[in-house]
């Protein structure tokens, strides 16, 4: 992992609910600290301060959150964002201990040969579809991983597959994730091109048709989301 230390100072928090959109509007965002089973504690930051610190330590970095008069170590577990803007809206952050395994969300990218930045596949002309971007490691947080690699000169001809079994893991490191799940593969652009064309087809033959009520196609188009408070 990164020997980088980040630290992140925040405030314990008092509004909650429905009211911390006063927050967000005033640029701070709510978040909450778990804290090994005891209470939680409800805390704010600045928004900038905020995002940069999940975009350093994502959720396999260890932060030193301060919080009044305490300081924890800890994961950060959830991110929330508003879709529109993609502005950040709440944190979660697990207190770990300093010697207990913890769970972390880890990256993973390809190692490729010196001199490259591609798969032998893909300067072959071949297609290679990522088929997982992250993986969950177990670990002391000192030992977790910033990321994960893969060795990308694997990847060759049709139907080459790394797996997660195939990831580089360093001493004191175990992977969560099943070891069979596939993390990329190679195909023939036609192949893969008439496999989204079969399914887009799919896709076309379920719209209502022009000839449906307008109720049946109201209810073809309507839609659910959820929010996080």
């Amino acid at each position: 992992m990164s020997d980088e230390t980040i630290h992140l100072d925040l405030e314990t928090r008092t509004v909650t609910g429905k009211a911390v959109k006063q927050l967000r509007e005033q640029g701070i965002v709510p978040a909450v600290i778990h804290n090994h089973g005891k209470d939680s504690i409800v805390v704010q930051g600045p928004y900038m301060a905020m995002r940069q610190v999940f975009l350093k330590a994502g959720k396999h970095h260890p932060v030193n959150v301060t919080a009044g008069s305490h300081t924890y170590l800890a994961l950060i577990k959830a991110a929330t964002f508003e879709p529109k803007k993609n502005q950040l809206t709440h944190l979660v952050f697990n207190a770990v201990k300093k010697n207990q395994k913890v769970e972390a969300e880890v990256p993973i990218r390809p190692r490729y040969a010196e001199g490259n930045e591609a798969t032998p596949a893909e300067r072959a002309s071949l297609i290679v579809l990522d088929q997982l971007d992250a993986v969950t490691v177990r670990s002391v947080p000192d030992k977790i991983p910033s990321v994960l690699e893969y060795d990308a000169e694997k990847l060759v001809a049709v139907g080459d597959q790394v797996t997660v079994a195939d990831l580089i893991v360093p001493d004191g490191v175990e992977i969560v994730d099943e070891l069979e799940h596939p993390v990329a593969t190679v195909f023939e652009p036609a192949a893969l091109e008439a496999a989204n064309n079969e399914a887009g087809g799919t896709e076309e033959a379920e719209t209502p048709s022009e000839g449906a009520t307008s109720e049946e196609n109201g209810a073809a188009k309507e839609t659910t989301a959820g929010k996080a408070a």
